[in-house]
């Protein structure tokens, strides 16, 4: 009988770009998800998007496109994100997802025929923001405890569901099983600063606006996003559909990995529900600590990067998967910087692990051939190193069920520092000097390999494309490559190795932190240029008149050849004739991004040769503090002018 492992991270709330914080739940959830897949288990992995509310319909009203249209565009920059970090998720719902909203109707039916939701008239302190509804006490020095945002008074006919009721079931339910909150530190938050002073019933219906899921026997009425987001757990395994294999074969949960400051929802909200409709609890919650920049608070003056685009593009996604794992213990809070992650690059993946792989495979090649030799004759470190080797996998493993990534990164590179110790003991430059010595040194490349292949196995849920690398490079089979192989000494014999590119070349700090502070000076110039802004030369009406803008839409949009920085643009605009432009904007924007948008574009502007492109116009854009946007007029058919 196989076995099954269901692990989550929250459904993300489209509202703008993910940030490296987002980045660190996603990329624990793919290293267990990962592991367990090695393991042997039938893993379901599910990540998604949260999409309804008021805020996404203020937001879309603001730009002038469907809640659909606006949500569609982030949604697609989030799969992008978690493809550039090699998130393995193995189902991405959305909660604009037709299964989702059928199962979310009868689930609110459900729970209103039991009793458990009735109708009522809400009054009190909403934060549009967090989509939260608080009491006077519950407010944090008059603001939202959540956001620190202001709230504002409202009264609406609602649903409510029966939070109250559930509060002894919970604290009994926690009491009996222990591991169910974790860490336990929020456990007693959960009792202490909610259960205790009295839960209130839970607003879970909306009036006053029209994006989400709607109560089908009671129009006007829009499901809330307690029902609506908690349920995506249950529903993308099909709950409430004709097809719940899914459900049957992986629900309860075994992990919701969620940020701190939801836990609340996640172990009060969500379990009372599931026990309104009468099923199972997942097995664990895990609150872990927030990623903080210096100072609490992004500050791109204090020269912090905190795209995760960026950051990968500058020192590689397993550089930056492996900073996120291993340089805080999961459940605490921990500060990120650029100078932090650049000394972990430094100091782990180059001079230890990057640099023990390199110097191993060219001792290999030099000595040998490139051919591993078999043992023979074995030094006095040998024994160490291999029961090292051996136990390590027991280990990482003890640690990662746990969610201990970081303390199973430390157990991992104690062998990394180990087997780089035993070149420096047996000094293999030393034995290749005389022949008499040559069974010792072939012993010295083999143990080397081996210990490498470990390393390189153990740290596959981690850095997966750094661990396949590594084991092309020394040349490990399929069977040396799994993961049950890492405790096993031996097991590699005859293969070949290769040179490669070092995995993690050394960063100048220095350097590197000029360079960074350097990139972000156009923000503060522009934040300085927007306090005082000094306008062009005025122009007369008829001066105006003769700039002729006009709608165009991209039909077509390719890189130009040897111009990094521009792209070939191919518009409808309106003329009957394709017009084509060369624009700037090659590292603000894919051709992806563009085909099909609307721009406006100067249509009389003298033809440019560019980079061998003639250039019959110009589009209008914006220099913002994020970079340039260029301007997508909605709703207006090509050729129509601007005036």
């Amino acid at each position: 009988m196989s076995k099954n492992f269901y692990i989550t991270t929250p459904i993300y709330y489209p509202s703008g770009k993910l940030h490296i914080g987002h980045s660190y739940t996603t990329v624990a959830a793919d290293t267990s998800a990962r592991y367990k897949r090695m393991q042997g288990y039938d893993v379901m992995f599910l990540t998604g998007t949260d999409e309804h509310g008021q805020k996404i319909e203020d937001k879309a009203k603001e730009k002038g496109v469907t809640p659909k249209e606006y949500v569609d565009e982030i949604v697609a920059g989030i799969k992008e994100l978690w493809s550039l970090l090699n998130i393995s998720y193995d189902k991405f719902i959305r909660t604009t997802d037709d299964y989702h909203v059928d199962a979310v109707k009868k689930i609110f039916k459900k729970l209103y025929e039991s009793g458990d939701i009735y109708k009522g008239k809400y009054e009190g302190l909403y934060c549009t923001p967090c989509e939260s509804f608080w009491t006077e006490s519950q407010l944090v020095d008059g603001k939202c405890p959540d956001c620190g945002r202001e709230v504002k008074p409202a009264s609406e006919e609602a649903y409510f569901f029966k939070l109250s009721k559930y509060a002894d079931r919970l604290v009994e339910y926690y009491e009996a099983h222990p591991e169910f909150i974790q860490p336990v530190s929020r456990k007693n938050e959960m009792i202490n600063n909610f259960i205790k002073p009295g839960l209130e019933d839970l607003c879970v219906s909306r009036t006053s606006f029209t994006w989400g899921v709607p109560v089908d026997f009671d129009p006007g009425h829009i499901v809330y996003v307690w029902v609506d987001a908690l349920s995506n757990y249950i529903t993308a395994m099909g709950y409430g559909s004709e097809d719940d294999s899914n459900y049957q074969k992986f629900w309860p949960a075994d992990i919701h990995l969620v940020g701190k400051e939801i836990v609340r929802f996640h172990t009060i909200i969500w379990p009372a529900m599931l026990m309104a409709l009468d099923l199972p609890l997942p097995k664990k919650v895990y609150g872990h600590g927030w990623l903080l920049l210096e100072g609490g608070k992004m500050s791109k003056s204090k020269g912090n990067v905190v795209a995760p685009e960026v950051l990968c593009e500058r020192y590689g996604v397993d550089a930056i998967r492996y900073y996120l794992l291993r340089e805080i213990p999961f459940g605490s809070d921990g500060v990120f910087t650029n100078e932090a992650l650049i000394n972990r690059i430094n100091s782990d993946l180059a001079n230890d692990l990057g640099n023990l792989v390199a110097r191993s495979t060219a001792m290999v090649n030099k000595y040998f051939g490139g051919s591993i030799p078999k043992e023979r004759t074995a030094t006095e470190f040998d024994d160490t190193i291999i029961q090292l080797a051996e136990g390590t996998k027991q280990k990482v493993e003890q640690y990662l069920d746990n969610l201990e990534y970081s303390s199973a990164l430390t157990e991992l590179f104690k062998l990394v520092s180990r087997t780089n110790k035993y070149i420096d003991e047996t000094a293999p430059w030393t034995l290749a000097k005389n022949e008499a010595d040559k069974d010792k040194l072939a012993d010295v490349m083999y143990v080397l390999i081996e210990a490498i292949r470990i390393i390189a196995v153990l740290l596959s849920p981690f850095m997966p494309a750094t661990s396949e690398a590594i084991l092309k490079q020394i040349g490990a089979c399929e069977h040396c490559s799994k993961w049950e192989s890492a405790a096993k000494w031996g097991l590699i014999s005859g293969e070949n190795v290769t040179t490669a590119a070092p995995l993690f070349p050394r960063i100048d700090l220095e350097k590197e932190l000029a360079e960074l502070e350097a990139a972000n000076k156009p923000a503060e110039a522009l934040q300085e240029k927007a306090e005082n802004i000094a306008f062009l030369d005025e122009i007369s009406i008829d001066e105006f008149a003769k700039v002729d803008l006009r709608v165009a839409k991209i039909k077509a949009c390719e890189p130009v050849k040897k111009a990094k920085k521009l792209l070939k643009l191919t518009l409808d605009d309106g003329s009957g004739k394709d017009r084509i432009v060369a624009s700037g904007i090659a590292q603000y924007y894919t051709p992806d991004q563009l085909i099909g948008k609307n721009i406006i574009v100067v249509a009389n502007l003298k033809p440019a040769v560019l980079c061998g492109v003639e250039s019959c116009g110009m589009i209008l854009a914006a220099d913002t503090a994020d970079g340039v946007k260029v301007i997508f007029p909605e709703g207006i058919p090509a050729g129509a002018k601007i005036r």
